[in-house]
């Protein structure tokens, strides 16, 4: 894992115009960025056509397309990469499903910590649970994507959001299980 302050020194490049600093970048955060793209491919069904590798290229190809960041840290980028991976993620299993006419949907772990009706959780009702939560609280909606898809720690969400830990720990509580009541119906 490269040290945290190249990585941020590259952020800084590319937050002040360096057009290169994102290709200089991204081989220190590929394996990472990977790793967070394996744990959400893990559950689904060996024919699948969403590879790490391929999730990864498309979160790059998205990332190198916006023309101005304003990159405050590690951990904002890895939110904002995780974000953008959400997106794609949830576009596939639509597509899949759609295709499929309901069969072969994505499916995701949750983490061990969410008390969830099943082992794994369909992206797609995920993803509009997250939506009707974001309606109701943001802060808990956020909470959610950056510890599950960013995979950030309690601290680093807690940097994200520039709050304490104790109030994301406490967000995270309530939105896992507001998260239980609405995926188990």
């Amino acid at each position: 894992m490269p040290p945290p302050s190249d990585v941020t020194r590259l952020l800084d490049a590319w937050s002040g115009g360096d057009p290169q600093a994102l290709d200089r970048l991204m081989p220190l955060v590929v394996g990472d960025l990977r790793q967070v793209a394996a744990k959400y491919l893990a559950s689904e069904d060996a024919g699948h056509t969403l590879q790490p590798t391929a999730l990864v290229n498309e979160v790059y190809m998205r990332l190198a397309g916006r023309r101005t960041v304003r990159w405050e840290n590690r951990a904002q980028f890895f939110a904002v990469a995780a974000g953008i991976m959400r997106r794609i993620l949830v576009d596939h299993a639509r597509r899949r499903k759609r295709a499929k006419h309901g069969h072969g949907l994505l499916r995701v772990p949750l983490d061990e910590e969410i008390p969830l009706p099943e082992d794994d959780v369909d992206l797609v009702a995920l993803d509009a649970a997250l939506d009707r939560l974001e309606a109701i609280d943001p802060r808990q909606s956020r909470v959610v994507e950056l510890r599950y898809f960013a995979g950030l720690t309690i601290e680093e969400t807690a940097s994200v959001m520039e709050c304490s830990p104790m109030t994301v720990k406490r967000e995270w509580r309530t939105a896992r299980l507001w998260l239980f009541g609405e995926l188990k119906g």
